[in-house]
């Protein structure tokens, strides 16, 4: 397993990682197989979406601070109820298909770490399963 470390500036960004996660798998010298991408944090998430126009992240932080208001008259009492409703919207992990050695994407497909209660310090975990 690989880790890397991330550090977030923002309460709220998408950091894209995909040169890292690339760089990570390609270490493993694994020809065919599957990469599961994980954070282990409960405030933070990774999702896969559009790399070539920063305006898509922009908006899908637009779109989710709407919808899931950083202040809501939430019950918790560390005052980031948001940030645990992001991350279980966006999820905790992606599994990325390995073939001839690269990870397969779509053209305008990239892997963004998910900061929803930042500025922290972050890790996701790597894990290459395949011959």
């Amino acid at each position: 397993m690989k880790t890397l470390h991330i550090n977030s500036h923002k309460q709220v960004e998408m950091i894209d990682i995909t040169g890292d996660v690339c760089a990570a798998i390609r270490e493993q010298q694994v020809t065919d197989g599957l990469a599961v991408i994980f954070t282990p944090h409960t405030t933070a998430a990774i999702t896969i979406n559009e790399n070539a126009d920063p305006d898509v992240c922009r908006d899908l932080l637009m779109g989710i601070n709407k919808f899931v208001p950083l202040q809501g008259g939430y019950h918790h009492r560390e005052g980031n109820s948001a940030a645990h409703i992001k991350s279980s919207l966006f999820g905790a992990s992606e599994t990325l298909i390995i073939t001839n050695g690269e990870v397969v994407l779509g053209t305008w497909q990239g892997i963004y770490f998910c900061e929803f209660d930042g500025p922290r310090q972050r890790q996701v975990q790597i894990q290459v399963i395949g011959r």
